[in-house]
């Protein structure tokens, strides 16, 4: 592994997180593991968001000891945008769960397949 590779380790934790939740939810029939893979992936969005604004030997953006100077301090929009992005996903996550529950109550499955076949049947009828 090369020195750019280890200098930036949480940019390529975060890519390999996100390949995995795209793999789950691109290949996984069940809607559970579907909602698991959609959330890997908004946390790999969120741990690149704050490896991206993070730099070293800067401090958080809060005033200490008078220091005015935005030099000394990271760029909060970044922590914004995360903390954003985490109140959004939760509610996805409620709501894709809520619809899951539905979907289970009347076909009785959490198989994609199955439930279109079920659909399927239920237009024909």
């Amino acid at each position: 592994m090369g020195p750019n590779l280890l200098a930036n380790a949480d940019e390529v934790a975060a890519v390999i997180l996100f390949g995995i939740g795209f793999t789950t939810l691109l290949l996984h029939r069940n809607m559970i593991k579907k909602i698991i893979g959609l959330n890997i992936m908004d946390t790999a969005v969120y741990l690149f968001l704050a490896a991206m604004g993070y730099v070293d030997g800067r401090a958080a953006p809060i005033v200490e000891n008078g220091v005015l100077d935005a030099e000394a301090y990271i760029n909060p929009i970044p922590s914004g945008l995360v903390l954003t992005g985490i109140v959004v996903s939760v509610s996805v996550t409620a709501l894709m769960l809520a619809l899951t529950i539905r979907l289970y109550r009347k076909y009785h499955s959490l198989d994609l397949d199955e439930i279109l076949i079920r659909m399927q049947k239920e237009e024909r009828s």
